[in-house]
């Protein structure tokens, strides 16, 4: 590592996370001098993959896990060796009724997803209204996805590129709910559509700020399909790619370095940096910063806000085989392939969100599942495939942190041993059963809070998308970009700029563009 302390940077990036990489990959690779700063021992932020349990040879995407917003123009631009692969199952719902477990399978070809919604609702109604309906946001996706990497439009600018005044109403005016219960009838139907809205978004289906439709809009739009896809490798697999792809273009990568302070005058820029070795600085023309806003106002001494309340659990396992089901028409290898819902009815879904919103852990945690493995087997060890062992991601829903606040450690184990028996529900043996052990005899099972997120990456109130996710167009005072701050060559390129969350990396794009822009 060349000596920091007292050089020129054309950029200086606070922040190796995955948006920061991508910008001084595009940076390095138009010839600006680039130095990242990253107060952790690798880069990567939540987009990484890890071995977490001793001795076991998984390496799992431990934070960010799916990918559907990263789009196709940043891995061809910086010539990445990355891939994802499709999910032939959407998802599984497994539910009891009239005493008999069954569930909604969406996926498999359209004839085994129209029969399989006939069997549960005894009609072909809500099936129609599902394809009407996702219909609608597919031809939504394609118009706004592209948009995502381009100057931001005004607001009227992308109604008119939509031009269909239903869908606009529906996603963009009316709160979500409003489309769910007029569209479907079915209360599994209706939860399995509200679930995309409420990803790390602590909201009702009609909370009158809409932010639950913006993170409805996000989950639909990626791609130009709204598909979600499994990284090949795990999360990590990107991240290490992007580092590559800066290193390669001659971007200097300095981990165990951590911004404190940035001072500038609109023109030039010092960010000051503390390593184990004391404390440096390091001059720039521009700065971006590839943190939370919060983070951003505390580096350059403005007054943070008060930072967007995080709400969800993040389990990660390994298990020695999949768990067999109580619904038995379902192969276990279909139903974790894609989207595995649980406890996600839409009157379940309104339950947990009153009773987190009044201060108790929900009855019933939602929660949806997946299996990387099933998919993307390369993240196992040969041994550990030959023994049929697979991974388990579970995200959970309406956990605010304000629930974990006084005893992170106990809430958090009181809430897995309910949400894991919202899944024994469905299963035809326990999951316990089916857990592998690590070197030390533990089961391999992990949960983080919104608390432990907070404490791990620096997430201002545990919220993965950093702040409540924005419309992609733009607001009074946002810059042409969406990264811009009130200081003219500090630019935010982190999830809380306009545009931002998700593992996409277009705050990185969009920053580095207004930087490359600026300059001609």
């Amino acid at each position: 590592m060349p000596a920091l302390d007292g050089r020129t940077y054309d950029a200086v990036i606070v922040g190796g996370g995955h948006n920061g990489l991508v910008a001084a990959a595009y940076l390095a690779r138009a010839g600006r001098s680039v130095l990242v700063l990253e107060r952790l021992d690798h880069t990567g932020g939540a987009a990484v993959s890890t071995r977490p349990f001793t001795g076991v040879d998984a390496r799992l995407s431990r934070y960010s896990y799916l990918v559907s917003l990263l789009p196709k123009k940043i891995v061809r631009d910086l010539g990445l060796t990355f891939r994802v692969r499709g999910r032939t199952i959407s998802s599984y719902t497994p539910v009891e009724r009239a005493g008999v477990p069954t569930g909604l399978l969406v996926g498999g070809g359209e004839r085994r997803t129209r029969e399989a919604f006939a069997r549960l609702t005894g009609g072909e109604d809500e099936y129609r209204s599902w394809q009407r309906f996702y219909g609608m946001t597919g031809r939504v996706a394609e118009r706004v996805f592209p948009t995502l990497t381009e100057p931001l439009p005004t607001r009227e600018e992308l109604r008119r590129r939509i031009d269909d005044e239903e869908a606009w109403r529906t996603l963009f005016e009316e709160p979500i709910g409003v489309a769910v219960e007029d569209r479907f009838a079915d209360d599994l139907v209706r939860g399995v559509v509200l679930t995309d809205a409420l990803i790390g978004t602590f909201a009702d289906a009609h909370d009158p700020s809409l932010k639950q439709n913006r993170c409805f809009l996000y989950h639909v739009i990626g791609g130009g399909t709204g598909a979600w896809d499994v990284p090949v490798g795990g999360m990590g697999a990107l991240t290490d790619a992007l580092a590559g792809a800066a290193r390669d273009a001659g971007a200097v990568l300095a981990t165990g370095h951590e911004a404190v302070r940035i001072a500038t005058d609109g023109r030039t820029a010092e960010v000051t940096f503390r390593t184990a070795d004391g404390e440096g600085v390091a001059a720039a023309r521009h700065v971006l910063v590839n943190a939370s806003p919060q983070a951003l106002a505390e580096l350059t001494g403005d007054q943070p806000s008060a930072p967007a309340e995080g709400a969800q659990l993040k389990v990660n396992m390994l298990l020695k085989r999949l768990p067999r089901l109580r619904d038995t028409s379902v192969d276990p290898r279909e139903a974790f392939a894609g989207t595995f819902h649980i406890a996600e009815g839409y009157e379940q879904l309104a339950t947990a969100h009153a009773q987190a919103a009044a201060g108790a852990l929900p009855s019933a945690p939602p929660s949806e599942i997946y299996c990387h493995s099933l998919t993307d087997p390369t993240i196992l060890g040969p041994d550990l495939v030959e023994q049929g062992y697979q991974t388990l991601t579970l995200f959970g829903l309406h956990t605010p942190a304000r629930l974990f606040d006084r005893d992170n450690s106990a809430v958090r184990e009181e809430l897995l041993k309910a949400t894991l028996a919202q899944l024994d529900a469905h299963l035809a043996e326990p999951l316990a059963d089916c857990l592998a052990t690590d070197a030390d005899g533990r089961p391999c099972i992990e949960a983080r809070t919104p608390l432990d997120l907070e404490h791990d990456l620096r997430l201002p109130g545990g919220n993965i998308f950093h702040r409540d996710l924005s419309w992609p167009y733009a607001d009074d005072g946002t810059g042409p970009w969406g990264v811009e701050t009130r200081h003219t060559n500090v630019l935010l390129c982190g999830a809380g700029a306009v545009r931002g969350g998700g593992v996409s990396g277009v705050p990185g794009h969009n920053a580095a563009m207004a930087v490359l822009g600026e300059a001609g």
